[in-house]
């Protein structure tokens, strides 16, 4: 069982069973809503999660594509559309409570990745903001 949920505690969610894939997406509709560059989804059986507290707002971004986040502080949470990914509900994974112990096994999308995005490795690091 994974549990997670918004940064303000007010919408909060279950998943259980095997995961379908675990992937970034690198897509323009997931940059859009994000404000990222790209967005982390996790993908479960819609018969195996479950909102356990509060109410997610839907918003149709795309055609089929519905997008549900928190109305409050609005986190992103959890992604369906019935017509690309029958029975699937996809989670931003970053709204896990142990978010760090599920790395994604993939990159989608890559067609739209922004180009900056292939050469991260390569910037300067720093474990807190520079100079603090």
């Amino acid at each position: 069982m994974l549990s997670g949920g918004c940064q303000c505690g007010a919408v909060r969610y279950e998943v259980e069973g095997a995961m379908a894939h675990h992937a970034l997406c690198h897509c323009a509709d997931c940059r859009a809503s994000s404000g990222a560059p790209a967005t982390a989804w996790m993908a479960y059986k819609a018969e195996n999660f479950r909102v356990t507290r509060g109410e997610a707002v839907a918003y149709n971004s795309s055609g089929d594509s519905w997008r549900h986040f928190c109305g409050t502080c609005g986190t992103g949470l959890y992604f369906i559309n019935e017509t690309a990914l029958p029975g699937i509900v996809d989670i931003q994974s970053a709204t896990l409570d142990d978010a760090a112990d599920h790395a994604p096994g993939a990159q989608i999308q890559t067609a739209e990745r922004l180009p900056y995005m292939a050469g991260l490795d390569a910037l300067p690091e720093f474990e807190r903001y520079p100079g603090m």
